[in-house]
């Protein structure tokens, strides 16, 4: 057989695989592999083989490279012939259906079968599921037709749907919120104020909208505040506590004196953006409220009968308390009061330096219009801070208070500065005098901090014991109290530890301004009837 030579180009070095020879060394004299290949076809052995693979691919049979073709010669083909001396046989160029060895090159790279470097297979791309919803994540599929279920239950029989007064039921078993949230989310729905919320319409909100995912927090905030804002004011929450004043059994007896209902929603609500809004900005954020109880308490408010039981924000003794000592204050009842009206608080309790701080408006802005004086709203900041020194809004409050140059700490010249007129009213009492040195030292051991020169409000948090510092540098009333603590009262807050100072103070005023108004009452009783005994002969 007679084989064209000049067909043989340049052969792949990596894929001749000679052991003998380096791959390198033949890439840099490419003529050594034609004559190592001329060489190798030159052999009798090469061809008999090339002959035999021939007469295979004439007769149609497989083309078997190691001469296993059922000749007779088989056996001795087994091995291709050799052309170096030692006798080593390189392999076959690797083959493959689609082509010669330099077009699988080409197409594909270095063949796994040929070469040491292993193909590479791209890994498979993840695909990474959605997880931001813009509107709120769908709802589960199983949870969607449950709620549809009950949705339909509700809706029967009502095919041009509920008026208001019939909401309420939909609002607390289907929406899981508190029932005095009925007339807002409503309204809500009803966007065109026809008075009705047809099956379909509230399916689109609550469903289609993704309400029915989200958490209550998330929920009662989208109910609550205005399209266009991304926070509540204090306006969002009045529908929401008009509503509860109309429903709610204890507080039925307000019904009578619109005036007070009004006042017990603002009180309220200045309660809520007190502890919740921790920006002080009057914008309530998701994440405020979130992080609050306020949820917790609106729903509390909702299941207990007695009013007075839900102690955060909603209790009406605490409001009772905040409105009667305001009034006790207000003494012209124009609903303002100033300084020297302030000064009276707690039977003088305040230094004079610390009131004037409070009116210069440095812990809060005050929201009076009126120059010099301070609102309802103002007092209701005072009062919760005063006589609720462990919690951080009036850690705040007191710090700005204190913190003369605003640079944020307090330093022994500050508050030497409040103590001294401590001391000087200490004095004119007759009672034994604490120098300032022996006060700065307890202080001290009060509040642990890195630097003993000054605390940053940071540490005044973290100490149990700041409302009482606060106490000994304007309050003399608690500072007195403080040194002489009762052993009794003190086995009294700790058996009941879920009760804040605050709770105390106001369970403790309540009785004693409920106790005087029955003393009045009785008076005034007695006196009508002494009244008409006298004019009874007449």
């Amino acid at each position: 057989m007679d084989l064209d030579l000049n067909d043989v180009s340049c052969l792949d070095a990596e894929q001749l695989q000679l052991s003998e020879v380096s791959p390198l060394a033949i890439k840099a004299n490419p003529y050594v592999a034609e004559k190592l290949f001329d060489q190798w076809l030159s052999l009798p052995e090469t061809n008999s083989l090339v002959k035999s693979l021939l007469n295979n691919a004439k007769g149609g049979g497989p083309l078997n490279a190691t001469g296993a073709s059922g000749s007779t010669n088989a056996a001795a083909s087994n091995s291709l012939p050799s052309m170096f001396p030692t006798g080593s046989t390189p392999p076959l160029s690797p083959r493959s259906s689609s082509g010669s060895p330099r077009i699988l090159k080409h197409r594909a790279g270095l063949s796994a079968l040929g070469s040491p470097l292993k193909l590479v297979h791209e890994p498979a791309k993840e695909l990474i599921p959605q997880f931001y919803f813009h509107d709120g994540r769908p709802p589960p599929n199983e949870l969607r037709e449950r709620c549809l279920f009950r949705i339909n239950q509700f809706f029967y029989g009502h095919m041009d749907g509920l008026q208001m007064h019939e909401f309420k039921p939909v609002t607390k078993e289907i929406c899981k919120l508190p029932s005095f949230f009925s007339t807002v989310l409503f309204r809500k729905i009803d966007t065109e104020g026809t008075g009705i919320v047809t099956r379909d319409a509230f399916v689109d909100y609550w469903i289609n909208g993704n309400m029915l995912s989200k958490d209550i927090a998330t929920q009662l905030f989208t109910i609550l505040k205005q399209p266009d804002l991304k926070y509540l004011v204090q306006d969002d929450f009045k529908s929401v506590l008009r509503e509860l004043l109309a429903t709610h059994p204890g507080l039925e007896f307000l019904q009578s004196t619109p005036e007070f209902q009004e006042r017990y929603a603002e009180t309220v609500i200045f309660r809520i953006f007190y502890y919740v809004n921790r920006a002080n900005n009057g914008r309530l954020t998701l994440r405020e409220l979130r992080r609050s109880n306020l949820i917790a308490a609106m729903q509390h408010a909702d299941e207990e009968e007695d009013i007075n039981k839900v102690l955060r924000y909603f209790s009406y003794e605490h409001f009772y308390v905040i409105y009667c000592k305001f009034w006790e204050l207000d003494t012209d009842h124009d609903f303002l009061i100033d300084k020297e009206n302030l000064i009276r608080y707690g039977n003088h309790a305040l230094t004079y330096r610390i009131v004037d701080r409070i009116f210069s408006q440095v812990p809060r802005k005050f929201t009076s219009k009126v120059e010099g004086k301070m609102g309802y709203e103002d007092f209701v900041y005072f009062i919760l801070s005063e006589e609720d020194k462990s919690s951080e809004p009036s850690l705040e409050y007191w710090f700005k208070c204190i913190d003369l140059d605003g640079n944020g700490i307090i330093t022994r010249n500050e508050m030497q500065f409040f103590y001294e007129e401590q001391l000087h009213r200490m004095e004119c009492m007759a009672q034994d005098p604490v120098l300032f040195e022996d006060i700065l030292c307890q202080i001290v051991d009060m509040i642990s901090s890195e630097d003993e020169s000054y605390f940053t409000l940071r540490d005044i948090k973290e100490s149990k014991l700041s409302g009482s510092v606060f106490n000994i540098l304007f309050n003399l009333n608690k500072f007195m109290a403080f040194e002489t603590r009762d052993p009794f009262l003190i086995r009294q807050e700790r058996e009941n530890p879920n009760l804040t100072e605050w709770d105390r103070f106001a369970h403790r005023e309540y009785i004693r301004l409920s106790m005087e108004e029955d003393a009045e009452d009785a008076s005034n009783g007695s006196a009508d009837v002494w009244d008409e005994s006298l004019e009874a002969p007449f």
